[in-house]
C-alpha cells in the first residue's frame, strides 16, 4: 500500500525539525507548495500541516503554540491511522466491495469472510497492473526471499477462487493466466 506522506506547507521550520526526525517516524515528509495545493497533487491517505486555513479534509490543525514535538507527532499518527482504516473500508474492485479492516468480500446482499492471506493475496493483485506470478506472491504476501518448491500460492488462490464461486457464482474474479493471476 501507499506510503504515507507528511505535507508541510509554508513553515520551513517544521519541516527542517521534521526532516531532522524523519528516520525516527514512518511516515515521509515532504514540502509543499502552493501550486500543488490548487491542484491538490497529493494522495487521499496523505496529510498536510499548514499555517494557513486551507479547508481541506487532509489538513492537520495545529491547536495551539509553541507545539508539542511529541504531541504534534502522535497526533500525526493517529491522523494517519485513522486515514488508513477509513481508507480500506470499502474498496469497490469490479462489481465487489471489500473491506480490507473486517476481511469481507462484498457483492449486493452476499458477504463471504476473507482470511488474512486471501485480503492479502486480493489486495496485491488488485494492486497489480499486470499478471502477478507465483514468484512474486510468495515474496509479497508470505515474505519467502527465494524461489521455493511448494504449491501454498496455487493451493490458497485454488481456494480462494473456490469459496468465491460457491458464495457469487464467479469463476472470473481472480482469473489464472499463463503469466500467474489477475483480478478481471
Amino acid at each position: 500500500m501507499h506510503k504515507q506522506n507528511l505535507l508541510i506547507h509554508n513553515s520551513n521550520i517544521l519541516f527542517d525539525i521534521l526532516f531532522e526526525i524523519k528516520h525516527l517516524v514512518s511516515f515521509n515528509i515532504k514540502s509543499i507548495s502552493n501550486i500543488e495545493i490548487e491542484e491538490k497533487s497529493f494522495h487521499t491517505l496523505d496529510l498536510i500541516i499548514s499555517d494557513d486555513e486551507l479547508k481541506l479534509e487532509n489538513q492537520i490543525k495545529i491547536q495551539s503554540k509553541p507545539i508539542k514535538l511529541s504531541k504534534l507527532i502522535d497526533s500525526i499518527n493517529l491522523s494517519f491511522l485513522k486515514k488508513r482504516i477509513d481508507f480500506q473500508k470499502n474498496i469497490k474492485i469490479g462489481n465487489y466491495f471489500v473491506n480490507f479492516n473486517t476481511r469481507k468480500l462484498s457483492k449486493k446482499d452476499k458477504v463471504l469472510p476473507l482470511t488474512e492471506k486471501e485480503a492479502l493475496i486480493i489486495s496485491f493483485l488488485n494492486n497489480a497492473n499486470n499478471a502477478v506470478s507465483i514468484n512474486e506472491l510468495q515474496k509479497n504476501v508470505w515474505g519467502h526471499k527465494s524461489k521455493l518448491e511448494t504449491h501454498t500460492v496455487e493451493t490458497h488462490v485454488y481456494r480462494l477462487r473456490k469459496k468465491i464461486l460457491k458464495t457469487f457464482d464467479d469463476n472470473n474474479f481472480i482469473k489464472s493466466l499463463k503469466l500467474g493471476y489477475k483480478i478481471q
